[in-house]
């Protein structure tokens, strides 16, 4: 009695039997919330995707092998991957598959694909063959992944412009074939014998022995070739049209010459025997000429403005070779004299003779330019510009009188020289009359071993000194004298600027010609 009692309690109880709906209404939409991410408590096998696009793909996506769903898609997040040195985005999907599929083969191909035309998408994977697979966690790379087409791109391609063509295209089509089903019956009743005959044609065609797809490139890069000379190719035609006509007016004619072709193709061949080691050197000659052939249409244009430029020089060439004409003719009435011969012997017996001087000279005219320079001072050592005319400089030229040795007296016991660290440039006497000296040796010479141009007498100015010798000691102070000119004839000790060395230290470089050296002469 007691245990009846509590069991009638237990589903009496309105309470309890509420609690108990309740719950189970909870699990249920528990469950069926959950259900696109998987049932709880079922064993999944998880990998990863790298996809190249992730677009409309979201959370509870269906996965399917082979169209049955296998999982579904658990989490989808951006990512980026660097190929070939750029990086780009893209998605990686999260997918939770069933143990059924476990394990997937490394080569599994994936792709995203539309379910439908509101956008629903789906994930389908496709195992391959080989015998390595993926771990649960695996990811599979971004080179098995296939960028679909979307619908929508493809609804993109037909905007305004092509719809309305094709609108227009349709309606024409239905009102070319409306009232006309019987003709299109019959032509394709007539259409089978065609068929039957095509058939071996369009297989010698597709044979790849063919070579269909060189003979349009061909065809196009010949087009390509005749499109320059159209307007010739269309005037070619015309004029070949003309020559038909011409051909038609005369039908007896052109039979008669028919006939001639065979005995004249019977002496070609007759010939040909004969011409074939001319033909041979004439092909081998071709080859050779390749290498030419192919550099002449960039030579063409200066070919052809060579021979332009030489189309009008041409006429005057014609004075040009008769004046050579008698040049030739003159040389050769030299050439035959007599004299021609003796003369050609004396020069060379001259040049024996003056070589050596001319070797010993060259240097000094190459190089220094000597001649000029004897030219140039001269002229400024006999000639002055005054108000009246040109006066002798020789003649107005004075010296100081005060020097005991000067230019212009012909009792001179030394070279005119001034006392040690006296400047030539700046000394005078007390009544300002310029002091002279002597700075010039008269056998420098033109250049040094090596060549290098030493062009000591054609520089101007004074040479520092001391670069003389000393030869003449100095006379010493006369007692009770102190005048200027006792003083100054007595102690020049040999002189700080008297310069007669043969050649002065370094080298003083070059004169008027410039040139440095006896190898830069021309």
């Amino acid at each position: 009695m007691t245990r009846g009692r509590g069991t009638a309690s237990v589903v009496a109880s309105p309470v309890l039997v509420g609690a108990v709906t309740v719950l189970i209404v909870i699990v249920s939409v528990f469950l069926a919330y959950n259900a696109n991410k998987g049932l709880p408590f079922v064993p999944t096998y998880d990998l990863s995707a790298r996809l190249p696009n992730g677009s409309n793909l979201v959370p509870g996506n269906e996965v399917r092998v082979g169209g049955f769903r296998v999982g579904v898609v658990d989490t989808v997040k951006p990512a980026t991957q660097v190929i070939n040195g750029k990086t780009i985005p893209i998605a990686v999907a999260n997918m939770k598959l069933d143990k059924t599929v476990d394990p997937l083969p490394i080569d599994t191909k994936v792709i995203v694909r539309s379910r439908s035309a509101l956008g629903l998408k789906y994930v389908e994977l496709t195992p391959g063959k080989s015998k390595q697979t993926y771990k649960a966690g695996g990811t599979i790379p971004l080179a098995n992944a296939t960028l679909p087409i979307e619908f929508d791109d493809f609804l993109n391609t037909f905007d305004d412009k092509t719809r309305s063509a094709s609108q227009l295209a349709l309606t024409g089509y239905g009102d070319a074939f409306a009232g006309r089903g019987p003709d299109i019956n019959a032509a394709l009743q007539a259409l089978n014998p065609f068929f039957t005959f095509l058939r071996p044609v369009m297989r010698n065609l597709s044979d790849p022995r063919t070579a269909l797809k060189d003979f349009f490139k061909s065809i196009g890069e010949v087009s390509a070739q005749v499109a320059p000379v159209a307007r010739v190719q269309a005037e070619l035609f015309t004029k070949m049209a003309d020559t038909f006509q011409a051909f038609n007016q005369c039908p007896t004619c052109l039979q008669q010459t028919i006939e001639k072709n065979p005995p004249t193709l019977d002496t070609a061949i007759r010939s040909f025997r004969i011409q074939r080691p001319f033909l041979i050197d004439f092909a081998d000659l071709s080859r050779r000429l390749q290498p030419f052939a192919n550099v002449l249409p960039s030579a063409l244009p200066r070919i052809n403005a060579a021979l332009a430029a030489g189309t009008r020089v041409l006429p005057q060439t014609v004075t040009l070779n008769r004046n050579t004409e008698k040049v030739f003719r003159a040389l050769d009435d030299l050439v035959q004299d007599p004299s021609t011969d003796l003369a050609l012997g004396d020069l060379r017996d001259t040049l024996a003779v003056t070589r050596p001087l001319i070797n010993y000279v060259a240097p000094y005219q190459t190089v220094c330019d000597y001649t000029t320079i004897f030219f140039t001072g001269l002229g400024q050592h006999q000639s002055e510009g005054v108000a009246q005319g040109t006066g002798q400089r020789v003649l107005l030229k004075g010296d100081n009188g005060a020097q005991d040795n000067r230019f212009n007296n012909v009792f001179n016991d030394r070279p005119v020289d001034l006392p040690t660290g006296v400047d030539p440039t700046t000394a005078k006497t007390p009544d300002g009359q310029a002091l002279e000296v002597f700075h010039g040796g008269p056998y420098y010479p033109a250049i040094d071993a090596q060549g290098n141009a030493d062009c000591q007498n054609g520089q101007f100015g004074y040479i520092d000194g001391p670069l003389g010798r000393g030869r003449y000691p100095a006379h010493g102070p006369v007692a009770g004298d102190d005048s200027f000119y006792t003083q100054f004839n007595r102690q020049f000790a040999g002189g700080s600027h008297n310069v007669y060395l043969d050649n002065t230290p370094g080298l003083a470089g070059t004169t008027f010609t410039g040139v440095k050296n006896l190898r830069s002469v021309p």
